[in-house]
């Protein structure tokens, strides 16, 4: 808690006792004045009526009129006084005793009269009494009220006067030791306050205060130069380019290998923008265009007098200073990964497996004519067993042959001699030629193919025709492979603003959220699946989409099948 909050605390419970105190004080001495008051306007006036009209009555027979006109007056007066319970009775029958006398004075009438004055004067007595007993509990009521409050006052002022002084003087005693001790040049010293908040936030700075020193005395010179030594030197021999810009974008450091691929001098470079060095730098021009974004395909640099291949990454520099929490943007530095090895045995091993599929291509048609040459009766009838045996003798040169197409597809993919022949298409008709491909198989599990379309006949694609045909193939074969038997498989056509969408759908097992990314990757299979295919489909649908300037993607989960979809762009 802040010393302000508790100061305010105290100070202001204090305050409103000390209100409260006097407010009580002011109520009770203005009810022991009012009760006072009733006692001398009620009670004493009727006592001294009272008192006037005896001693009227004793000088009636000396000075009859004087004495009989200062009764009246008084018993009027009294007339006016009734306070007590008794008193009007009392004196009613005083005034009839009273006036009786006057027709016939005697001593008894005389007698009477002087003990209604008695009575009356008892009454106000007991009412003097009783008034004075109230008087007598106020007063100690107020006594109590006025010496609890005082006592919480006391013991209030007693707690701040021996706590307050202290609070703040002990935390100020501490600082100023450390203080002292860090005037010493002793920068191990720490302060740490516990309470207020003030405090705390002080113990912080100082403590951040005394790092810093502590860390600049612990430095020098020789030992930063020879750590930027280090640096300089192991940069210098990194095989992979190295860029380092501030958060202003000025080069401050640069590499041999960097300076090799881009044909630039270390001393003319360093401590200019980048964008100044671009102005006259190709290459650095390209690599400030995708600072922000880097490039996923690898750059390609012509450099000791072959083509290299470097992959760009941007690493952004963030420290935490000292005392510090948050952290800073300190600059970045530009990495350029030479992957040209790596790139080679890429090459040399779509190479490879483009020269194998092809010379397998033949050997293997060989094998399926031979295979329907002797399943045809004119050479010979076959037994069961031999007509099997060539049937599994079929599927399996069959699929060898659709194996190899696909290693063929992958590699012109991989080398970039795919060669797309870009036309407007009817969605419609990519659809049924790719139904019509694959209705045996569709067939053989009494599996039902359902079109949608969502879409006018003047909408037309723009996009390869077979290539289309052959995504779309390869979705519906993964359909029917996976879907149960006597199921149905649903293809839905969609126009989605300036693109067309087509989905296919089936009831199979599903495929983890977790396998999404992966599905569309080379040789990947999803775990538990019957592992009956390669793996490249999909991947080889990927880049047939991609190269058409469209998206793939899948939308599927455990248990519930899937939806295979591409888009591509309206004609």
């Amino acid at each position: 808690m802040k010393i302000k909050t508790k100061l305010t605390l105290g100070v202001g419970l204090l305050f409103v006792l000390i209100v409260l105190l006097s407010v009580i004080g002011s109520v009770y001495i203005n009810k022991l004045k009012s009760d006072t008051e009733k006692i001398l306007i009620a009670n004493y006036n009727s006592l001294e009526f009272s008192q006037n009209m005896l001693l009227a009555l004793d000088k009636i027979n000396t000075d009859s009129a004087i004495a009989i006109k200062d009764f009246k007056k008084n018993n009027i007066l009294q007339e006016k006084n009734l306070t007590e319970f008794g008193e009007k009775e009392a004196t009613q029958n005083l005034n009839l005793h009273f006036e009786s006398y006057l027709k016939q004075p005697n001593p008894e009438k005389e007698k009477l009269i002087r003990e209604d004055l008695v009575k009356i004067m008892a009454l106000n007595m007991k009412g003097i009494e009783r008034k004075s007993d109230i008087a007598i509990i106020t007063a100690e009521n107020a006594t109590f009220w006025i010496v609890s409050l005082g006592t919480v006052c006391f013991l209030i002022s007693f707690i701040l006067l021996f706590n307050l002084p202290q609070t703040i003087a002990e935390p100020i005693n501490q600082l100023t030791f450390s203080i002292r001790q860090i005037a010493n040049k002793n920068y191990n010293e720490r302060v740490h306050f516990k309470g207020s908040e003030e405090f705390n936030d002080l113990a912080n700075s100082f403590n951040i205060m005394a790092e810093k020193l502590q860390e600049y005395e612990s430095s020098t010179l020789s030992k930063q130069l020879m750590d930027k030594k280090r640096i300089e030197t192991l940069v210098n021999n990194m095989h992979d380019a190295v860029i380092g810009l501030d958060e202003n974008n000025f080069i401050y450091m640069i590499n041999d290998e960097a300076l090799k691929i881009t044909n630039l001098n270390k001393e003319e470079i360093i401590g200019k923008t980048v964008h100044e060095v671009a102005i006259n730098n190709d290459l650095i021009r390209e690599l400030l265009k995708n600072i922000d974004n880097p490039l996923k395909e690898p750059l390609k640099i012509a450099a000791d007098n072959k083509e290299n291949y470097f992959d760009q990454e941007i690493v952004p520099i963030n420290i935490v200073k000292t005392g510090e929490k948050e952290k800073k943007y300190i600059g970045k530095v530009i990495l350029l990964r030479n992957i040209t090895p790596f790139k080679e045995l890429d090459f040399a091993k779509t190479n490879f497996i483009a020269t194998i599929s092809h010379e397998l291509k033949t050997p293997i048609s060989a094998i399926k004519m031979g295979v329907q040459l002797l399943g045809n009766q004119k050479f010979g009838a076959l037994n069961d067993q031999q007509q099997e045996l060539l049937k599994s003798i079929n599927e399996d040169g069959q699929r060898l042959l659709d194996i190899t197409g696909e290693l063929l597809n992958l590699s012109q993919v991989e080398t970039g001699n795919i060669r797309l022949h870009i036309e407007n298409c009817s969605p419609e008709k990519i659809v049924q030629t790719a139904i019509k491909n694959v209705e045996i198989l569709a067939e053989q599990k009494n599996i039902s193919i359902i079109t949608e379309l969502n879409i006018s006949e003047n909408d037309m694609i723009t996009a390869d025709f077979d290539k289309t045909v052959w995504v779309m193939n390869n979705f519906l074969g993964n359909a029917i492979k996976h879907s149960f038997q006597d199921e149905k498989i649903q293809v839905i056509i969609d126009k989605l603003e300036n693109f067309i969408q087509f989905s296919v759908t089936d009831s199979g097992n599903g495929i983890d959220e977790k396998y999404h990314r992966q599905v569309f990757d080379r040789y990947f299979q999803v775990p538990g699946e019957h592992q009956n295919g390669t793996g490249l489909g999909l991947a080889i649908s990927k880049n047939f989409i991609e190269k058409q300037h469209g998206e793939i993607g899948v939308k599927s989960s455990l248990n519930q099948g899937s939806t295979f979809y591409f888009k591509l762009p309206l004609a």
